[in-house]
């Protein structure tokens, strides 16, 4: 288990270059990361990704992303409350420039990896969207970069929107095991948005073994939780605050895969 704080509150991991910036380092994991570049109209961010695959995905406005000898240009989107967006990835040992005519807020996603895979152009119209749940359990998730819908080395990662109201991330599950064919390991990110002025949610996330995670946190925007082990879920939405959150996987499994055990105690009823 990681000594950091699993809640990291918007601003407390803000630098020079990132409003947040989550890494190994600072997680105490090995794989997973996430920061979050806002750019000024006209603006531009380079960086290396070292060790790492990256994947750029806007959050609000559009962007150039270039790469290994390729552009690839984002219409992103208004906010993340609206549709799913395109994205770029970007290989491990590589320059990266992202560029904005009109400004807007970045996303970058990433794992350490071993293979070296081509850049690549996500289109929006092909990533799927899955309404998961019923009822005040439902929630729409967007599998841009899912294990199964597109090819990354180690890194996985999907939207979710939570109705206001709702609970998602439910039935309380974990991912902290290698166990083939039942559950992979793997380190996961989740970074809140909140819709509209003085929005909440919360988010649970409880040991599956002595000394392991537990925290209860209030989430409002710009807010990140760790989950290097333990149970996780609900989270909820404020009644009347949609909910949305981006999760940043990856382990040090040999395959890249995601599979989840459920919480015994917690699934009757449910499914």
């Amino acid at each position: 288990m990681t000594s950091t704080d699993p809640h990291l509150r918007n601003g407390s991991t803000a630098g020079p270059q990132y409003v947040l910036d989550i890494g190994p380092e600072r997680a105490g994991w090995t794989h997973s990361s996430l920061r979050v570049v806002e750019l000024e109209p006209n603006g531009t961010h380079v960086f290396t990704t070292g060790d790492s695959e990256w994947i750029v995905l806007p959050l609000s406005g559009g962007c150039t992303v270039r790469t290994e000898g390729s552009e690839f240009q984002l219409l992103g989107r208004e906010s993340v409350f609206g549709e799913a967006s395109d994205f770029a990835y970007a290989p491990r040992d590589a320059r990266v420039q992202i560029a904005s005519g009109a400004g807007g807020r970045f996303a970058l996603a990433g794992a350490k990896c071993e293979r070296r895979l081509p850049a690549r152009y996500g289109p929006a119209p092909e990533v799927p969207v899955e309404v998961r749940g019923s009822g005040n359990c439902s929630r729409r998730v967007r599998n841009f970069a899912s294990a199964d819908a597109f090819e990354c080395d180690r890194l996985i990662a999907v939207e979710v929107i939570t109705p206001g109201g709702n609970w998602s991330s439910y039935p309380p599950h974990k991912h902290d095991e290698h166990r083939p064919g039942v559950e992979s390991q793997l380190e996961e990110i989740y970074y809140f948005e909140i819709d509209g002025p003085n929005g909440f949610g919360y988010q649970r996330v409880f040991p599956s073994r002595p000394g392991g995670t537990d925290v209860l946190a209030e989430v409002r925007s710009g807010d990140a939780v760790l989950v290097p082990d333990g149970w996780h879920g609900p989270s909820i939405a404020q009644p009347g605050h949609d909910m949305y959150y981006l999760n940043v996987m990856s382990g040090p499994g040999e395959t890249r895969e995601w599979r989840i055990c459920f919480h015994p105690d917690h699934t009757e009823g449910y499914r």
